[in-house]
């Protein structure tokens, strides 16, 4: 796991979970692992760096887990940088990230608002396929 990038997500939130299999299918290179917020892993990790494990509203992204060059980056920029590490089309993405995190920040508030109404809420976090288990943790 040592280098990877990791997606702390909702683990019950339709969304979170529609993004992770669109970034598994999308991650050739396979440098995404995943652990959702509800995970030991999660609440372990964010503890010790002072953030909040029961902030379901928030999407983080530890990159280059493990390294001197690890960062954590949230809500937006955490989005915008995971699109941006798919590579391809998807990079395009990126330019976005010229505006101001406050703005994008107020959009990525307003869409977690209403994630659970609009792509739904799952009674528990839902297991992975088979062939993606390994790449996540704490499953």
């Amino acid at each position: 796991m040592r280098g990877h990038h990791v997606i702390l997500y909702d683990g019950v939130c339709g969304l979170c979970n529609r993004l992770n299999r669109f970034v598994l299918a999308r991650d050739a290179r396979g440098v995404f692992r995943f652990a959702s917020l509800q995970s030991r892993f999660a609440r372990e990790f964010l503890t010790g760096h002072h953030l909040d494990p029961s902030d379901l509203d928030t999407l983080y992204l530890i990159a280059h887990y493990g390294t001197e060059r690890q960062a954590i980056h949230t809500k937006s920029r955490a989005t915008l940088l995971i699109l941006k590490d798919l590579g391809g089309p998807w990079r395009v993405a990126g330019i976005l990230g010229v505006l101001p995190s406050g703005l994008l920040d107020c959009v990525y508030a307003l869409v977690a608002r209403v994630r659970y109404r609009i792509f739904g809420r799952y009674d528990s976090c839902p297991m992975p396929r088979p062939e993606w288990r390994d790449r996540f943790i704490d499953v």
